[in-house]
C-alpha cells in the first residue's frame, strides 16, 4: 500500500468540491469525463428493461447472450474483426476493471510488466499492488509516441508477463498504423509476452479506428479492452468488454467470477441499443469534438503552448515551451489565476513532464468561458 497514492484525480476533485462550496465555479478541462448524453433510444430501452420482473435479479457472468452478440456484430461493423461471442467476449463494468482482472489472472509477485512512459496510472498501480516489477519503456513526441523495437529488444525481457499498449494513446492522443501495431504483435509473440491493447479512444476524432485484431497473429497472444463510456457517453453505467481467444477469457473468468455477481440488466440493454447505433452516431458526435478543440487550440495559442493537430481521442496534449517548464507549477498557475484545472502531464510518466492535457468534455460555451477568463 505504501508503494500506491490515491488516485490523483480523486484528490484533484476533492479540492474543486471545495473552491465550489465556497461560491468560486471550476472550470474542469482537467477529467475526460463525457457531458454529452447517449442516444435517446438507449437511454429509452434501459427504462423499458428496468420494469420488466427479472431486471433486479443476478445476472450471468459472462453477460446475456444477446450483449456478447452485439459486441461481436459492433468489433465487425466498426473493426471488420471476426468474434466468436461464445468464447471470446468478456463484458466488464467499465475496462478499468478490465485492467485488474487480467493483472490478477496473470502476474505474480515479482513478474515484470512492460508499462508505458507516458500512460495511463492505472497500469502501474495495479502492477504494484500485485508485487509486480514494472519495467517503464520510453514514449517520445519524435518517435509519434511509439514505442522503439530495437530498444525494447535489447532489455532482458526473459520475466516479462504482460506488455500494455494503449492508441490513440492516453494522454498524447497520438495513433499508431496497422505496420507498427503489427511488429508489436510479433515482438509479443516472439518474446512470450501477453500483449494487451486498451482501446477506448478509437472511435473519436480518428478517421482509421484500428483493432489489435486487424492483425491476423494478434489473437494467439493478445488482448484487447475496450468501452462504451466515451465511444457513446457512457461513463457513468460502466460498461466495457474484453476480446480474446477462449483460454485467455476462461482464465480471466476465474477471477471476475469471484469479484463480481453480474452486470446490471438494463445497462447491458441499454449497451445493445448503443452498439446499434448507425454511422451517424459518430459524425454528430465527432463534429462536435472538432468544434470543442478549435477552442481549446486558440487557448493553448494564448497560453503559448504547443499542440499536435493530428491527434484523435478527447484531449488535446499540450506542450509548454516558456524557459520553466514544469508542468505541475504551469497547471497550479492557470487553477490559481484563472479557476481552470488542466492535467499535469507528470501524472502520466516522466516523459509526460513539460506538458498538459487539456480534456474536450466541456461544452463549447464554457470552453469559451475558459477562453475568454485567460484572454482578459
Amino acid at each position: 500500500m505504501h508503494q500506491i497514492s490515491e488516485y490523483f484525480f480523486s484528490k484533484k476533485m476533492r479540492e474543486i468540491h471545495h473552491l465550489e462550496k465556497k461560491g468560486i465555479q471550476v472550470i474542469n478541462l482537467g477529467i475526460g469525463n463525457p457531458d454529452l448524453l447517449p442516444p435517446n433510444s438507449v437511454i429509452h430501452k434501459m427504462q423499458e428493461a428496468s420494469e420488466l420482473e427479472y431486471a433486479n435479479t443476478y445476472q450471468s457472468y459472462v453477460g446475456i447472450e444477446k450483449f456478447r452478440h452485439a459486441i461481436s456484430i459492433w468489433y465487425k461493423k466498426t473493426y471488420q474483426v471476426d468474434i466468436d461471442p461464445n468464447n471470446e467476449v468478456l463484458p466488464l463494468m467499465g475496462s478499468k476493471e478490465g485492467i485488474m482482472y487480467i493483472s490478477m489472472s496473470y502476474l505474480d509477485k515479482g513478474n515484470q510488466v512492460l508499462i508505458p512512459d507516458p500512460g495511463y496510472p492505472t497500469y502501474s498501480s495495479i502492477s504494484k499492488l500485485l508485487e509486480s516489477e514494472i519495467i517503464y519503456y520510453d514514449l517520445h513526441e519524435k518517435g509519434d509516441w511509439c514505442p522503439d523495437i530495437q530498444l525494447l529488444e535489447k532489455k532482458n525481457l526473459s520475466k516479462v508477463k504482460i506488455m500494455w499498449i494503449n492508441y490513440p494513446h492516453m494522454p498524447t492522443g497520438a495513433t499508431i498504423s496497422f505496420e507498427k501495431l503489427k511488429k508489436l504483435v510479433f515482438f509479443a509473440k516472439k518474446n512470450h509476452i501477453l500483449l494487451i491493447h486498451d482501446n477506448p479512444y478509437s472511435c473519436l476524432t480518428n478517421e482509421r479506428p484500428l483493432s489489435i485484431f486487424n492483425v491476423k497473429e494478434a489473437k494467439n497472444i493478445a488482448l484487447e479492452l475496450n468501452s462504451l463510456s466515451k465511444s457513446y457517453n457512457m461513463a457513468g453505467w460502466r460498461v466495457g468488454m474484453i476480446i480474446g481467444k477462449k483460454e485467455f477469457i476462461q482464465n480471466i473468468i476465474k477471477v471476475k467470477s469471484q469479484m463480481d455477481s453480474g452486470m446490471y440488466y438494463p445497462i447491458q440493454i441499454g449497451a445493445i441499443e448503443a452498439m446499434n447505433q448507425n454511422s451517424e452516431w459518430f459524425e454528430k458526435l465527432n463534429i462536435e469534438y472538432t468544434k470543442r478543440r478549435k477552442i481549446i487550440w486558440e487557448i493553448c495559442d494564448h497560453l503559448c503552448l504547443e499542440y499536435m493537430k493530428k491527434s484523435s481521442g478527447i484531449f488535446v496534449w499540450a506542450k509548454i515551451k516558456n524557459l520553466d517548464k514544469n508542468d505541475q507549477k504551469f497547471s497550479d498557475k492557470i487553477f490559481n489565476n484563472y479557476h481552470i484545472f488542466i492535467t499535469p502531464g507528470g501524472v502520466f510518466g516522466n516523459n509526460g513532464k513539460g506538458y498538459v492535457r487539456f480534456s474536450m468534455c466541456c461544452s463549447v460555451n464554457t470552453l469559451e468561458k475558459a477562453k475568454n477568463r485567460i484572454i482578459s
